[in-house]
């Protein structure tokens, strides 16, 4: 940082928020954000645009407090849905798919994207544009890459989004997102912008923001980059026969139709499954008394654009909605979800019983299954990998008993 205050003495330079001196060993986030400004500007970035971007930027205690916040709990499968593919949201999306049916069916023609599909992603990320976010993206992103625990990530995106800002597709008042960066109506990191954002209405700004043309060709342009087929949906609702081996319901066991049709999976109406060349995969995203999806190569590109299952599955059955569709059709069980210190208890008790879910954090992740699935095994309990309540009681027995499984 020697070399960035010697650089910078030797140019008008725009005055920075004073801040005071960081933790012991680290700047203070004025000389930090001269060494961005600095690299920026190495970077190619026009001089002017970086300091005027930089000029007055200020952390933000709210974005440090929203990234490091945990919800108390987690949402089950039924309160997640039913939150996001609610029928006032059902209602306005098809309102707005009818409205604009000229404009989605070019860009579905150009891109090969359903519209239906890109109305669903817009209804769940900003409510069709009515809520983009109300933080200036800079000072959020110059929060979070000063922060230490993501400091590289949010540095290039920081950097993104300046480029954004050179090139003069938003001016600096109005680009805002959320806490973590994510601008416009469809919500896209500035890198995911520079990448895919497109100029579809031709007036030389691709504005995710404030057109829709540029909203739509940017997200059906992404999409069309991760792998989307027009010629498939996402998924469906399926039924499993009572044998089922569970091993076979995660994403990375993909088989053809015909193949689940032999082993006993059906629609969920109990008709067989489409005779259609397709690889399909299995999931239990509320373990195996929830609903079972059988998923195509279309949810694996939702999953690219946000990586919750449950943020998948309510794209793809809102844009079923959308055109008529009914809901799903599985019983909807009553779950009280497990709380955030259940959640790190579990893995204490999972490590402890020499089942590795990694450092106790309160967050289901595929490591936190895995261990849970071995649990499962270990105990004769369905193994589904589904941290339920069944399961942190059984592991509290365990822990009790003193008995660590195998």
């Amino acid at each position: 940082m020697i070399f960035a205050l010697a650089f910078f003495s030797c140019f008008a330079v725009p005055v920075y928020a004073q801040t005071t001196p960081g933790p012991s060993g680290k700047p203070s986030f004025e000389i930090w954000l001269q060494g961005v400004a600095e690299e920026a500007k190495i970077r190619g970035i026009e001089a002017s645009a970086v300091d005027e971007a930089l000029n007055g930027v200020e952390t933000i205690e709210r974005v440090i407090e929203l990234d490091r916040r945990q919800p108390e709990f987690t949402q089950t499968f039924w309160t997640y849905l039913n939150g996001r593919v609610s029928e006032n949201r059902i209602k306005k999306g098809r309102q707005l798919l009818a409205q604009h049916k000229p404009l989605l069916s070019r860009i579905e023609e150009k891109h090969g994207v359903q519209g239906r599909f890109l109305v669903a992603f817009w209804g769940l990320e900003t409510n069709f544009g009515q809520f983009l976010g109300g933080f200036p993206v800079i000072d959020a992103l110059s929060t979070l890459a000063y922060d230490q625990r993501r400091s590289a990530f949010f540095r290039s995106e920081l950097f993104n989004a300046l480029t954004i800002l050179e090139q003069g597709h938003v001016d600096q008042e109005n680009m805002i997102g959320s806490w973590a960066g994510a601008m416009g109506q469809p919500q896209f990191m500035p890198s995911t912008f520079t990448r895919y954002a497109i100029d579809e209405d031709g007036n030389g700004r691709k504005d995710i923001w404030g057109s829709l043309p540029d909203v739509f060709g940017s997200a059906a342009n992404y999409l069309s980059g991760l792998g989307w087929e027009i010629q498939y949906t996402w998924g469906r609702e399926v039924k499993l026969p009572k044998e089922f081996d569970l091993d076979l319901a995660e994403l990375r066991t993909k088989k053809p139709l015909s193949e689940w049709q032999i082993l006993g999976v059906r629609r969920i109406d109990g008709r067989d499954l489409p005779n259609a060349d397709i690889t399909g995969a299995v999931i239990l995203p509320a373990g195996h008394r929830g609903p079972a999806f059988m998923v195509y190569k279309n949810f694996d590109a939702i999953l690219n654009w946000n990586r919750s299952l449950l943020y998948a599955i309510s794209v793809g059955h809102l844009a079923d909605r959308l055109i008529g569709l009914g809901p799903l059709q599985s019983p909807r069980l009553q779950e009280k979800p497990l709380s955030r210190d259940q959640v790190i208890k579990l893995q204490e008790f999972l490590n402890s019983l020499n089942h590795d879910a990694g450092k106790p954090d309160g967050q289901v992740g595929q490591r936190t299954r895995a261990a849970v699935k071995a649990f499962q095994k270990a105990t004769g309990l369905p193994a589904d990998g589904y941290p339920d309540g069944t399961v942190y009681d059984a592991l509290a027995n365990a822990i009790k008993l003193n008995r660590p499984t195998p």
